[in-house]
């Protein structure tokens, strides 16, 4: 069973608010004691009301919980910013609030629709930062449909910032984290770019169309 499969069922096996031993949770699922204790230090971590300690057991306590629910992936964005929106009041606890549900939503994620952190190496957006991304969110989407050219100031390697004028081809989220898949005018090859490292973004006049080697078909070769 993959790791994410098994913390959602942990999650389902504590609602119950019974105290489960970490020794009969590991047998459950065939893994050892110490995995199991990682398992619930996520779990923690991630804002499930999960209470105990090793030797003891551990309890959901919980008032309140909801039914599985599945969400398209507009509606993941639509919650999370939501949630974004949430934690920029000036009330303390509801930016708490904001924040623990989101890390739990996160926690829930399948391994495709979550930050991609290995890949572009950072962990989850805090709240405060995922904002920057959803500024341009709608300008992109827009030109992804019309194809559109755009342009924006994208930091370098060199600690400044390069002008790119790129085909947009598609918009992806990833869980507080947007990317644009594109057609690169500057590097003339694919590239993929953080919507939250942005800056600038200004649509052109120009339109294009699909042309061989340059489609959304061909980046997908390209990215496998």
């Amino acid at each position: 069973m993959r790791r994410k499969d098994r913390l959602f069922e942990l999650i389902q096996i504590l609602r119950d608010g019974a105290l489960h031993r970490a020794t009969d949770l590991a047998a459950r699922f065939g893994v050892s004691e110490r995995t199991m204790y990682r398992d619930m230090e996520t779990l923690i971590a991630a804002g499930v009301p999960v209470e105990g300690e090793r030797g003891v057991g551990y309890m959901m306590t919980a008032a309140i919980t909801l039914p599985p629910l599945n969400l398209s992936q507009l509606e993941l964005e639509a919650l999370h910013v939501g949630l974004i929106l949430a934690g920029q009041v000036g009330d303390p606890d509801m930016k708490t609030a904001a924040t623990t549900l989101s890390e739990k939503v996160d926690a829930i994620l399948p391994h495709d629709r979550r930050s991609p952190a290995s890949a572009w190496g950072f962990a989850a957006q805090p709240l405060t930062d995922a904002i920057e991304g959803f500024r341009y969110v709608h300008g992109l989407r827009s030109a992804v449909k019309a194809m559109q050219k755009v342009a924006f100031d994208y930091p370098g390697g060199d600690g400044g910032s390069v002008r790119h004028t790129v085909r947009p081809l598609a918009l992806d989220y990833w869980g507080r984290v947007w990317t644009l898949a594109a057609w690169s005018e500057n590097a003339n090859d694919f590239a993929e770019f953080r919507a939250d490292k942005m800056e600038h973004l200004r649509p052109l006049p120009a339109n294009f169309v699909d042309e061989p080697g340059k489609a959304f078909a061909d980046y997908q070769r390209w990215k496998r």
